[in-house]
């Protein structure tokens, strides 16, 4: 995607400092996605991920849906974002996480790339 500078898979929103794969605990696995706002806005990276993701049913912890947000004009975003999505789907509830970005650790290096990897 234009703008999109690079991602990285990981793991966010947990108490355990450093979590791996299998000592998750209460992280979910995420994506940071370093981007250029100028050329690919914040908005346009959440319509690009609610095309590919599903919120309509509760997962556990770690495959859990969320939107993390850096700041309250991202917040707003993120809202606006779900608000969309319910509609789209024609649902009145979605399972989706609206929080703040916290701690992020990079997950093991063979969850980096992995559909370039295992297609």
């Amino acid at each position: 995607m234009d703008g999109v500078i690079r991602t990285v898979v990981g793991y966010t929103g947990g108490k355990k400092k450093n979590p791996t794969y299998r000592q998750m605990k209460d992280a979910t696995e995420s994506i940071l996605i370093e981007y250029d706002p100028d050329i690919m806005p914040y908005e346009d990276i959440l319509v690009e991920w609610s095309r590919m993701h599903s919120p309509i049913s509760k997962r556990k912890t770690q495959y859990r849906s969320a939107i993390f947000y850096a700041d309250e004009e991202q917040k707003k975003i993120a809202e606006e974002t779900a608000k969309a999505m319910k509609s789209a789907l024609g649902v009145s509830k979605i399972f989706t996480g609206i929080e703040p970005v916290s701690a992020f650790y990079r997950a093991e290096e063979y969850h980096q790339n992995y559909l370039n990897k295992y297609r």
